[in-house]
């Protein structure tokens, strides 16, 4: 028996099944103790014009409460932690999610955006024969923002009414640049310090 158990350990399948294993949990471990989840936080800049007037954003419903923002890095409670506004700045998105798009913070605002209209919380806009909805991001036009996901330091105007294109320019340049600012800042609505991983959250990652 000793002698058989000696040759099938001298195997070379023994010794090519053992590596395999021993490889494996050696990679395992690494990726247990190295793990580190991303957290995703950045900013971009906005603006809303109706028929030549800047969209305020007054009322508390549109902003998240810092205490409510989730410091969770492995889920995302509600689409309203996506991507929202707080602190009472009405010119900046803060997203942390991966693949939100305008479409989706607005609808965070409850307001409702498409190619040919505009919902706020109380009137919808419409395009007729003198008024348009017009998207201008990052400086130039685009047909529509509802699916274009949001990017670090974007920036976007949306207006509605008869504006000329002098007008357009100038409420887009008039948008502040303040996302990279809010991006190497410390965010009070963010998690600070490095936030500790649960063993549970390493053993989802590891497969």
């Amino acid at each position: 028996m000793k002698a058989k158990l000696s040759t099938i350990i001298k195997s070379g399948w023994f010794i090519g099944g053992a590596a395999f294993i021993l490889g494996a949990a050696t990679i395992l471990a690494i990726r247990f103790i190295t793990y580190s989840p991303e957290e995703v936080h950045y900013h971009a800049n906005f603006a809303v014009y109706l028929n030549g007037q800047k969209e305020q954003f007054k009322d508390m419903r549109y902003y998240e409460e810092t205490a409510a923002t989730s410091c969770s890095l492995e889920k995302i409670e509600t689409p309203l932690e996506r991507a929202h506004m707080h602190g009472n700045v009405n010119d900046v998105v803060h997203v942390e999610d991966h693949l939100v798009t305008w479409g989706t913070f607005f609808q965070n605002l409850g307001w409702g955006i498409g190619n040919d209209y505009l919902k706020t919380a109380d009137k919808i806009y419409t395009t007729d024969g003198q008024n348009k909805l017009t998207f201008m991001l990052n400086g130039k036009k685009v047909d529509s923002v509802i699916n274009l996901i949001i990017k670090d330091e974007d920036k976007l105007l949306v207006s509605y009414g008869n504006e000329s294109d002098d007008k357009l320019q100038k409420g887009y340049d008039s948008i502040p640049s303040t996302a990279h600012k809010y991006d190497i800042e410390k965010d009070p609505a963010s998690c600070s310090g490095h936030k500790s991983t649960t063993t549970s959250e390493k053993l989802k990652h590891l497969f």
